[in-house]
């Protein structure tokens, strides 16, 4: 399973060659590993940022793919090396396009956490532990239902059932691609919402402009993952992802500081 990858769309659109060179060219020298180890599965991790700023949602496999950032490019040429992978070389391939990640594990074992953090949910939940003075809204005037971006949040434990669904079903010389999202939107406002819903915490808000490469909306649509691996994202609700991440985040941080936290994906 190939997750290595930088995923930062803001970062790829001011270092690209930081992208091309972790994203490309090391999906390469993974294919390259493969054959000289004759490993002739692959699942690895995709990404709906190779769809750019489709026509019409939600978004399937067939949409066509124009990305819109370095990022996204970088992750559409991945997907063309392994497509030539496998019929160069009778590899099984089946890449994943991801959504949004969010939550964690229900256990409380593993939790999101990044360095710089961008992603919405831990930032917003670092705000209400007071780990934050708030954060910023890029964009709200977007063509939307309030302004703000549209995103598909997926659970981690649900992106996680799904490789173990797919690694039981590459096929040599085929290679596939599944949309991994929960079918529906919500906008940044409706995840400030949520969160203070679900928190009862105060999580301060500032307006700034939109960043460079946000599309306006990105849903999936997640049907042929559903028949093809027998996948249905169970705890992809907004709020349980909300909680889940909650309840890891207020185990291991406190508005005094860091403590001791285990591995975060």
């Amino acid at each position: 399973m190939h997750f290595a990858a930088l995923a930062y769309v803001g970062e790829s659109v001011a270092h690209p060659d930081l992208y091309y060179r972790t994203n490309v060219a090391g999906t390469l020298v993974v294919l390259e590993a493969m054959r000289a180890h004759n490993i002739k599965k692959i699942v690895a991790s995709s990404t709906c940022a190779t769809y750019g700023c489709p026509d019409q949602m939600p978004i399937s496999e067939a949409a066509t793919q124009i990305p819109v950032n370095p990022y996204g490019r970088s992750k559409l040429m991945a997907e063309h090396m392994m497509r030539d992978a496998c019929g160069a070389f009778g590899l099984g391939v089946i890449a994943l396009r991801y959504f949004n990640a969010a939550g964690a594990d229900p256990e409380g074992a593993i939790g999101e956490e990044h360095d710089p953090e961008t992603h919405l949910i831990p930032l917003l939940l670092q705000s209400a532990l007071g780990l934050r003075s708030g954060i910023d809204i890029f964009g709200e005037d977007y063509e939307t239902c309030d302004g703000t971006c549209v995103r598909d949040y997926v659970h981690v434990a649900d992106l996680a059932s799904a490789h173990v669904s797919a690694l039981t079903r590459c096929e040599a010389g085929v290679f596939k691609v599944y949309n991994l999202g929960a079918g529906r939107g919500a906008s940044v406002a409706e995840v400030v919402a949520a969160v203070r819903a679900v928190t009862g915490r105060v999580v301060p808000i500032r307006s700034a402009a939109r960043r460079p490469g946000d599309p306006a909306m990105l849903i999936a649509d997640p049907s042929k993952a559903t028949e093809a691996l027998g996948w249905k994202p169970l705890r992809s609700e907004l709020p349980t992802m909300i909680e889940d991440a909650w309840a890891w985040m207020t185990k291991y941080r406190s508005s005094a500081g860091f403590r001791p936290f285990p591995p975060a994906f």
